[in-house]
């Protein structure tokens, strides 16, 4: 289905964050303890906010670590908990090794980094599954 951010209800902006570890490619999932679910770390825009500052600000703000912003995947549309029309959209984003570090809270209270091939099996939700494999696909990856 073809998503047209601006005509969206609720605006949100994420990342799909990955680095090369020992394992090789390995992508960061997060557990939201509210929904008791396994995603991958976004939030709402701010007032006046852009989409790909709002996606730094949130990835930064749930996990912990600065990541440089990459190329943008496809965004997600769907009715949130509200039934309000909620679009999503999404960028790579490589963890830089820096950042404030993870304290986790009511919002994410776990995080773990997860090897390329293993991580859409490891979300909850078939469309954060289809993003780790566009990114995965991106990247030239397994």
């Amino acid at each position: 289905m073809a998503v047209d951010p601006d005509s969206a209800e609720v605006r949100a902006s994420g990342g799909v964050v990955y680095r090369y570890g020992e394992r090789g490619l390995e992508f960061l999932v997060v557990h939201r303890p509210r929904y008791d679910d396994w995603s991958l770390p976004k939030g709402k825009l701010d007032a006046g906010e852009s989409w790909e500052s709002a996606a730094v600000r949130e990835v930064e703000e749930e996990t912990g670590l600065r990541c440089a912003l990459g190329a943008e995947l496809t965004a997600t549309g769907y009715r949130d908990n509200k039934e309000r029309f909620k679009v999503v959209r999404y960028w790579l984003m490589e963890a830089t090794g820096d950042g404030p570090g993870f304290e986790p809270d009511d919002e994410v209270d776990t995080l773990k980094w997860v090897e390329a091939w293993r991580a859409p099996g490891a979300l909850t939700y078939p469309r954060d599954a289809d993003l780790v494999r566009e990114a995965i696909r991106r990247l030239g990856g397994e």
